[in-house]
């Protein structure tokens, strides 16, 4: 399947979330939605226009060490966050 995306996927198993294109007061459910869709083993590709620390305690009060949070870009205007379900 091709990628369109301009987020950078390598594997099958990451699906690319561009949350620039959501409406901000839907963008955290629609976050927390793709995050329990996902299987363990699968990533989401997260890309947003800011580094959303708050968004990033929230995951982890609520998923802990079931998801791995790992930045793969964080330039400006275009943070790129890997989060991995492990379990």
């Amino acid at each position: 399947m091709a990628n369109d995306s301009p987020i950078p996927v390598l594997s099958e198993n990451i699906h690319p979330f561009d949350a620039r294109g959501v409406a901000r007061r839907f963008r955290h459910s629609a976050i927390f939605g793709a995050l329990s869709a996902l299987h363990p083993g699968e990533t989401m590709r997260f890309c947003n226009d800011h580094d959303p620390i708050p968004l990033l305690r929230q995951i982890e009060e609520q998923f802990g060490e079931s998801v791995n949070i790992a930045y793969v870009s964080r330039v400006p205007g275009e943070i790129v966050i890997d989060f991995q379900v492990v379990g």
